[in-house]
């Protein structure tokens, strides 16, 4: 029993919030965080964050509004094709010393 409680716990579904407004917003998250939020954009918050009643009031408000997230990465590695991420490796080359010695 104690493992299907481990097992569970990593299951819970992210969320994102997305700023509504033409102004950037900094959201207080719990445990005295914060994150900044450009206009129009989305980031992944916990399902506590969106409890937090600072985050609830700006819901309730209009400015933000929330989704669940889905796992992107997973379905490009269940066979559709795409971009392929890779390790940028540039020359060995030591920085040549320059001007007067």
């Amino acid at each position: 029993m104690a493992g299907e409680m481990l097992h569970c716990a990593g299951r819970e579904k992210k969320m994102e919030i997305t700023n509504l407004t033409s102004k950037p917003l900094s959201l207080p998250l719990p445990g005295g965080k914060k994150v900044s939020l450009s206009p129009g954009k989305a980031t992944p918050v916990s399902p506590k964050a969106i409890k937090h009643p600072p985050i609830v009031k700006l819901l309730e408000a209009g400015d933000i509004k929330k989704s669940e997230s889905g796992p992107k990465l997973k379905e490009r590695s269940a066979g559709k094709s795409g971009a392929t991420f890779g390790v940028r490796v540039k020359g060995a080359g030591a920085m040549r010393q320059s001007g007067d010695r």
